[in-house]
């Protein structure tokens, strides 16, 4: 069992057991690190309905998220499966950090990259995210924060949509009960005032404090001369568009990268040396495809291949059907940017299957 049996000392759940729906670490056969989100009984009683949803959202791939790479609906049983982020979430960087508080270069790189998880997820149709906090930013082995994929389930009855304080949840949400795209840009708009002031404060009191001109008592004073007054006033305006009362007065996922790219800092500082994290050297074994896939060498992964059953048709030479299958290949590399990029952000899986999924494919090559 990839969990041992759903035992205690996995879990990584923030709140251990007492959590509604507790998230366990586990491993597979191939020693691949999972993410496993078991549901209570009662938070998806329609299997069909978690299943579609569970299809759709794991369509989605980026690197900015913790992406979802399987699901199980068994009797009672509602589990999903995702890629495991070993350096915590967020919330304990920034509120129970231990050896040093979050630096303000990777504060804004956490705002961006949450900014393009939000704007990637938009752009396929799944703009609804439940209950974004800083418990649902997660760090990978290089230490850059991702976007846990298991908020983007919708109808769930995970508890309710928004689970903390209702002093954080957006005044629509009270009035409709109703999770929108716009309300997930007040969400992101207190995640902002967490990276500030390094403290989960509630936005009508942030808005008093900047309605004030007192940003100084907004701000972390653990971050005392790591930034100019012009950059906490860039993110606290950003805040407090994302913070206005009228759903449409707040900004796009799209608006918010644009704004957040121009003020990045030390883009050349690798996220773990922020973060102050040991680099991971963890990687896994590639299997003889892989290391071909790695060296982009055709003729090896044409050998591979036919040992794995691919055969060239009938009638056509060897010469020109492997020319047509390197041609569709090349097809498939571009679209998975190829295949590289995948390898780059050690997506193996990913990479392989730009690969492999050509000895899946269902019509002639001549």
């Amino acid at each position: 069992m990839a969990t041992s049996g759903f035992a205690a000392e996995n879990i990584v759940s923030e709140h251990g057991e007492k959590a509604p729906n507790v998230v366990y670490k586990g491993k597979l056969e191939n020693q691949r690190r999972i993410a496993v989100k078991r549901f209570n009984k009662s938070a998806w009683p329609d299997a069909r309905q978690f299943l579609e949803e569970a299809r759709s959202v794991g369509q989605l791939r980026n690197h900015r998220l913790a992406n979802l790479l399987g699901c199980c609906s068994e009797g009672d049983e509602r589990l999903l499966v995702a890629e495991f982020m070993p350096n915590d979430t967020l919330a304990k960087h920034l509120f129970h950090w231990e050896t040093q508080p979050m630096k303000w270069a990777m504060r804004l790189r956490v705002a961006l990259y949450l900014a393009q998880a939000l704007e990637y997820c938009t752009s396929k149709g799944r703009a609804l995210y439940h209950d974004l906090n800083a418990y649902r930013i997660v760090f990978d082995d290089d230490g850059d924060p991702r976007l846990s994929c298991f908020g983007m389930m919708k109808n769930s009855r995970d508890g309710k949509s928004y689970s903390t304080n209702l002093a954080f949840t957006p005044p629509e949400y009270l009035r409709t009960g109703r999770v929108t795209p716009e309300s997930v840009m007040y969400s992101f708009g207190t995640l902002l005032l967490d990276l500030l002031s390094g403290k989960h404060i509630p936005p009508s009191h942030a808005l008093d404090l900047i309605r004030d001109r007192n940003i100084q008592m907004l701000t972390d004073s653990c971050l005392e001369g790591q930034f100019s007054n012009d950059d906490g006033t860039e993110l606290v305006r950003l805040a407090t568009r994302c913070l206005q009362y009228e759903p449409r007065e707040r900004p796009n996922p799209k608006s918010l990268v644009a704004a957040l790219i121009p003020v990045q800092k030390e883009t050349e500082i690798p996220s773990h040396v922020l973060m102050g994290m040991p680099q991971s050297g963890a990687t896994l074994p590639l299997s003889p495809l892989g290391e071909a896939c790695l060296r982009m060498d055709l003729t090896a992964i044409h050998e591979i291949l036919e040992k794995l059953g691919y055969k060239d048709d009938e009638g056509a030479t060897t010469e020109l059907s492997f020319q047509m299958w390197t041609n569709q290949m090349q097809e498939t590399l571009n679209s998975k940017k190829k295949g590289d990029v995948a390898f780059r952000h050690k997506d193996f899986r990913a990479a392989i299957e730009c690969y492999t999924q050509v000895k899946m494919v269902n019509h002639p090559f001549s």
